[in-house]
């Protein structure tokens, strides 16, 4: 098992738009193995490739009991019904905001045999696959919060004990406080 260290908001990996997965082997089983165990800790719904450090197009999710992941997602429905929801993120830890999101989302992309695969789901479900692929597209859930609430949550990431605006050239993520709760 391995439980990856999570980034935090402030890395440059986490703006950085995702690379598509084209070779499916032993090092893509690898980054499965390694989302599937991250994201299953408790209080967590989701992991993008892009929070574990890794700039290429993959998530895992764990919501209501139903673990599993996803490779080259690409939202393809979104509900016209919306949902108003605190949501909060393994990179933004400890910090949670109201965030729209429509209520039932659609995402398609493929396993690691390169077979098609289709995730569907209302609420919560919804909500991670928008998140999740938010991520891969290098936009953070604070992007996605009205002007106000933003600048309030900027200031509540730079009070943080876990934000680091320029981390020394000497820290890596093994030095960083770890992440809890949210999506991913």
């Amino acid at each position: 098992m391995t439980l990856r260290p999570i980034v935090h908001f402030g890395d440059p990996v986490l703006v950085t738009p995702t690379t598509p997965v084209t070779t499916f082997d032993h090092h893509t089983e690898s980054l499965v193995r390694d989302l599937l165990d991250t994201v299953d800790e408790p209080g967590r719904a989701g992991v993008a490739a892009t929070q574990i450090g890794v700039g290429l197009r993959a998530f895992s999710y764990n919501v209501d009991g139903e673990i599993g992941y996803v490779l080259n997602p690409e939202l393809t429905e979104l509900s016209e019904e919306v949902q108003d929801g605190e949501e909060g993120c393994l990179s933004v830890p400890g910090l949670w905001y109201a965030t729209r999101r429509a209520q039932h989302a659609v995402v398609t992309g493929v396993d690691l045999r390169n077979d098609p695969v289709v995730l569907s789901g209302s609420g919560l479900m919804a909500r991670c696959l928008q998140h999740e692929t938010d991520h891969l597209d290098g936009i953070v859930y604070l992007d996605r919060l009205d002007r106000d609430t933003r600048r309030a949550a900027m200031r509540d990431v730079r009070r943080s004990a876990w934000f680091l605006p320029s981390p020394p050239a000497s820290a890596g993520t093994g030095s960083l406080p770890s992440a809890f709760g949210g999506l991913g």
